[in-house]
C-alpha cells in the first residue's frame, strides 16, 4: 500500500513537475497550433491564430490524403528510413560486438574514432557530401540519403550496442563456447535475441532521425519523384505566395506515422538506453 505524500515532500516535487508542464507545453502547443491551423483558412490564420477556427475548412486534409505525391512521398520516407535502419543497426550490431568481446590491439582508439563522430556537424560536411555523391553517381538516388544517414547514425547506434553487449555476463559466452558454438553463432543466437530492447531503441532514433531529415533529402534529390516527407512542403509554395493553412495539415498527416511508431516503440526506448548502464 503506497503512502500518501507529505506536504513538504509535494513542495520538493513541485519544480519538477512545473518545469515538466512548461516542457510540455513548449512540445504541445505548436502540434494544436498546427492541427487547429489546418481546418482553417489562409486569412484566419493572421486574424485567429489561436482561437479555434470559425469554419472547419477539412479540404486542407482530404486535398492532401487525396493527392497522389502524398503517398508517393510517404513511401520514398518509409522506404529510405526502413532501409537506414536496417543498414545502421545491422553494421553497428556487429560493430558493437566486437568492442565489447573482443580484445585486441588498438581497440579503444579504434572506438573512440567512431565516438568523434558525434562532435562532426552534419551541416559542416553538406558539401563534402554533396561532391562525394555526385562522384559515386548517387544523386537522384535513394542510396545517396541511405548510405550518409547510416554514417552519420553508426557513432551514437555503437555506443548504445556496445555498452548492452559489454553487459551480457561473461559465463553465458563461455556456456556457448563449451557448447560448441562460434563467436558469430553467439553474436547471432544467442547475444542479438537478448539484445532486443537496444536494438528497438537504436531502431526508433534512426526512423525518426531519417523520417525528420530534410536538409540531406533536399541536397540529393532534385527530382520530384524522388521526394521524401520533409522536401514535399515546397510543393505548397507558390511565386508569391503559400498555402500555409494547406502546409499545416501536411505536416500534420506527415508527423502520424513517425508519432504512430514512436508511440508503439516508446516502451522500449528507456529501457534500452539504460540497459547497458549498469557494467561497463
Amino acid at each position: 500500500m503506497s503512502r500518501r505524500k507529505t506536504p513538504a515532500a509535494r513542495r520538493n516535487t513541485l519544480p519538477l513537475h512545473l518545469i515538466a508542464w512548461i516542457v510540455g507545453a513548449f512540445i504541445l502547443i505548436p502540434v494544436i497550433y498546427a492541427f487547429l491551423g489546418g481546418f482553417k483558412e489562409n486569412s484566419e490564420l493572421s486574424s485567429n491564430p489561436f482561437g479555434l477556427p470559425e469554419t472547419w475548412v477539412t479540404a486542407n486534409y482530404t486535398d492532401v490524403l487525396g493527392s497522389g505525391s502524398f503517398w508517393l512521398q510517404l513511401w520514398n520516407s518509409t522506404f529510405i528510413a526502413v532501409t537506414t535502419t536496417v543498414v545502421t543497426v545491422a553494421l553497428s550490431a556487429l560493430a558493437g560486438f566486437v568492442f565489447a568481446r573482443f580484445a585486441f590491439r588498438g581497440r579503444e582508439l579504434y572506438f573512440t574514432m567512431f565516438t568523434a563522430g558525434l562532435m562532426f556537424p552534419f551541416a559542416v560536411a553538406i558539401l563534402p557530401i554533396f561532391v562525394l555523391l555526385r562522384a559515386l553517381g548517387l544523386l537522384d538516388n535513394p542510396l545517396g540519403v541511405i548510405l550518409t544517414q547510416s554514417a552519420f547514425g553508426l557513432p551514437l547506434t555503437i555506443i548504445i550496442l556496445r555498452g548492452f553487449f559489454r553487459s551480457i555476463p561473461g559465463e553465458i559466452e563461455e556456456a556457448a563456447t563449451i557448447d560448441g558454438c562460434t563467436p558469430f553463432g553467439f553474436f547471432w543466437r544467442i547475444l542479438l535475441p537478448m539484445a532486443r530492447p537496444a536494438i528497438a531503441t537504436v531502431s526508433v532514433l534512426a526512423i525518426v532521425g531519417s523520417w525528420n531529415n530534410f536538409m540531406l533529402p533536399l541536397v540529393v534529390f532534385s527530382d520530384e519523384a524522388s521526394w521524401t516527407l520533409p522536401l514535399g512542403i515546397q510543393q505548397f509554395q507558390g511565386q508569391y505566395a503559400s498555402d500555409t493553412a494547406r502546409i499545416l495539415a501536411y505536416l500534420v498527416l506527415a508527423m502520424v506515422p513517425a508519432l504512430g511508431f514512436y508511440a508503439v516503440a516508446e516502451r522500449h526506448l528507456i529501457g534500452g538506453l539504460t540497459a547497458g548502464a549498469t557494467k561497463g
